[in-house]
C-alpha cells in the first residue's frame, strides 16, 4: 500500500530535503507540500492524504491550529508532528490537538518511514527522546500543592492569557511585552487551541474562573473567533 503524504514546513530547504528522502521510499508518495497551517488545511481538502508531516512553529496558522482543524474535519488523515520542540508542553498540546505521532527533526529516514507506517495503521508513535519525556513526566510524582492553572501553556502563553483576562487587546499586549502584534496573534491562536476555547471571550472566562486576570485594565472590545483566522 502506498502512503500518500503531505509535507508542511515553512523552511524551504528543510522541506525540500524531507521530500527528497520521502521520494526515495518505494511505498510513500508525496502528494503536496505546504509552507504554513492555512495552506496545509487547503491541501488536505484537495488531496486527502493519508498522513501529514506537520511542523509546529510557522507563520499565520501554526501547526497546532492546523492539526486541530485537520483532525476534526478529516479524521481519515493522520498527523505526525515533526518539529524541533521537545518539551512536554508541546508534546501534550499536539496530542490534544489530535496528532497521532511526534518526532523531532533529528529523526532519520528510517524513523520517519516507521512512523508513517505506524500511524497509517491507526497506531500512535513517538521518537525515542519524546517517549522518554512522556514516560518521565508520568513517572514523576506530582506535587500535591495547588496545581498550576493551565499546565499545557508555556510561561509566556500564561502571561499573555493573564493580560487577555485583564482586558488588553493584541496591540496592548504587544506594547506591554515588547512583541510584534503578529507574534501576539499567533500565540493567542495557540492558547485558544490548547484551551480548546472557541473564542477569545471563552478563553477570558476560563482564565478568570482559574483566578487569572486580577485587576482589569480599561475596557477593551473582545473579539470572538480564533485569532489565527485574521493572521
Amino acid at each position: 500500500m502506498t502512503i500518500r503524504v503531505l509535507v508542511v514546513d515553512d523552511h524551504p530547504v528543510f522541506r525540500a530535503g524531507l521530500v527528497a528522502i520521502l521520494e526515495d521510499l518505494k511505498d510513500v508518495e508525496v502528494v503536496a507540500q505546504a509552507c504554513d497551517g492555512g495552506q496545509a488545511i487547503d491541501e488536505v481538502a484537495s488531496h486527502r492524504p493519508d498522513v501529514v508531516l506537520m511542523d509546529l512553529r510557522m507563520p499565520g496558522i501554526g501547526g497546532l491550529g492546523a492539526t486541530a482543524r485537520i483532525t476534526a474535519h478529516y479524521p481519515n488523515t493522520a498527523v505526525i508532528v515533526l518539529t524541533m520542540d521537545s518539551d512536554h508542553n508541546s508534546v501534550f498540546a499536539a496530542l490534544r490537538a489530535g496528532a497521532r505521532g511526534y518526532l523531532l527533526k533529528e529523526a532519520d529516514g528510517d524513523d520517519v518511514q516507521r512512523a508513517l507506517h505506524a500511524v497509517s495503521k491507526g497506531e500512535a508513535v513517538f521518537g525515542p527522546r519524546i517517549a522518554e519525556r512522556v514516560i518521565s513526566f508520568f513517572a514523576t510524582p506530582r506535587v500535591t500543592s495547588a496545581p498550576d492553572p493551565f499546565p499545557q501553556l508555556t510561561p509566556r502563553e500564561r502571561e499573555i492569557l493573564q493580560l487577555i483576562a485583564q482586558g488588553l487587546d493584541n496591540a496592548g499586549i504587544a506594547r506591554r511585552l515588547v512583541l510584534t502584534e503578529k507574534s501576539v496573534r499567533n500565540r493567542v491562536s495557540d492558547i485558544l487551541t490548547k484551551l480548546r476555547a472557541r473564542s477569545r471571550a471563552e478563553a477570558v472566562a476560563l482564565a478568570r474562573n482559574a483566578g487569572l486576570g486580577g485587576e482589569q485594565t480599561s475596557p477593551t472590545t473582545i473579539h470572538s473567533g480564533r485569532e489565527a483566522d485574521h493572521s
